[in-house]
């Protein structure tokens, strides 16, 4: 019997060695959650490649499109899983090409996994492709530049023929990678950076400060969006929420002016990295890019770094508004981030930020309020909310218990 099925394509977890198994299976795993929407009658390793069939056999171009933005796939192949009937293969082919689109050449790539198989490879190919040009008589056969390629490929004793193929997200599987705490807005840059490192195989946690009770939390239902716009990849488990416009107020009373910006950051960065150690996570993530505004100088980045101990990682470092832009299109956060929200970013904001900070202006700033008591009491009082997406996630036990109530229903048995 014929069906169809989505072929699921990998480039780097092929090269990872003994250890290709574990990034697989992690793939498995994440992709079982990406599809739970789908009626998935299976999800399984076949030669170099996963196999995601259907309760009735017929899988489609939607769920092919939710699999294509997990990451760890790299290309995603409708494809027709046979016996190894030569009529049957043949039939097959000739259906996939026709399904494939326009097309004016193609060319036939038959392989064969299993040795036991009484045709070579080269008979395959003559035969499928004899087939194909008397069921399509005005294509040509194009070997070195076709439109299309029909794959033929026989492995483990079923035939899986296919066309037309899509590109995917690429990366790795998420929970590859270790786990990281981003610092969230709804903007443009820090869901985008999010992404990209979640792509990289890395379960993000991120953290948003919020201006309340300064500002609404018009913001804080913007990030929740953000999170949701993320969440075919499975890159989020939590989402943490510090109100931080108070202690914006604290800060701006007590330091220079120009210097405001600079202790906003080195604040939110120490509260950050309390959360990371609390959940276990290696490193943070800015949405920052060289130069884009004040604080992103080399010597405010200097400035800022120089109060936490653990990696800060910026992907988008070396990247211009334009593509940031683009990238934010393609993930879906573009629409999200169009929208105004008065958040921490827009409080208390001085006439003429300092571009170039000096580390000695700095230190003595940041003397004059009391950040440890600042940083201490934000722990405290941070909020969340999990989100199921990520599967690898594991929240810690016994701390941060206080549920985000603007975002989430809260009852007493959800302590």
């Amino acid at each position: 019997m014929t069906e169809r099925l989505c072929l699921v394509h990998y480039h780097e977890i092929g090269l990872k060695g003994k250890n290709r198994a574990t990034f697989e299976n992690q793939l498995v795993t994440n992709l079982h959650r990406a599809l739970s929407v789908f009626d998935i009658s299976h999800v399984g390793r076949v030669s170099g490649h996963l196999v995601v069939e259907t309760a009735d056999h017929r899988a489609t171009e939607e769920l092919a499109a939710a699999i294509r933005r997990v990451p760890g796939v790299a290309r995603v192949s409708l494809a027709y899983k046979c016996g190894l009937d030569d009529r049957e293969y043949v039939t097959a082919a000739i259906q996939a090409l026709g399904e494939a689109g326009e097309f004016s050449s193609f060319k036939v790539h038959a392989r064969r996994s299993s040795t036991t198989y009484e045709l070579h490879s080269l008979d395959m190919n003559r035969l499928v492709g004899a087939a194909l040009c008397e069921a399509f008589p005005d294509k040509k056969v194009d070997v070195h530049h076709p439109d299309f390629t029909v794959v033929v490929h026989v492995v483990q004793g079923s035939t899986y023929v296919y066309a037309a193929s899509a590109p995917g997200v690429g990366g790795l599987p998420v929970g590859t990678a270790g786990k990281v705490v981003t610092l969230l807005s709804s903007g443009f840059d820090s869901p985008v950076a999010t992404w990209m490192v979640g792509r990289r195989g890395a379960i993000c946690v991120p953290v948003h400060f919020s201006g309340r009770p300064m500002t609404s939390d018009t913001s804080e239902w913007l990030c929740q969006d953000v999170v949701d716009a993320l969440a075919p990849a499975g890159i989020v488990g939590r989402l943490y929420v510090v109100p931080f416009g108070e202690r914006q107020r604290e800060i701006s009373l007590a330091v220079p002016q120009s210097l405001r910006i600079i202790m906003y950051r080195r604040v939110m960065m120490q509260v950050s990295e309390r959360i990371a150690r609390l959940e276990g996570a290696k490193a943070l993530v800015t949405g920052e890019s060289l130069g884009q505004v004040a604080s992103q100088t080399l010597d405010n980045i200097a400035a800022v770094n120089e109060v936490v101990t653990i990696p800060v990682l910026r992907p988008l470092i070396g990247s211009d508004k334009q593509e940031i832009i683009r990238r934010a299109e393609e993930i879906g956060t573009y629409d999200i981030s169009c929208q105004t929200a008065p958040d921490c970013c827009t409080l208390f904001m001085p006439r003429r930020p300092e571009t170039h900070a000096r580390m000695d202006q700095v230190l003595e700033a940041w003397e004059s309020f009391d950040h440890e008591g600042m940083v201490s009491d934000l722990v405290e009082n941070v909020e969340w909310r999990d989100f199921s997406q990520c599967p690898s996630y594991h929240a810690p036990k016994g701390t941060l218990r206080e549920h985000h109530r603007e975002l989430q229903p809260f009852s007493g048995a959800e302590r």
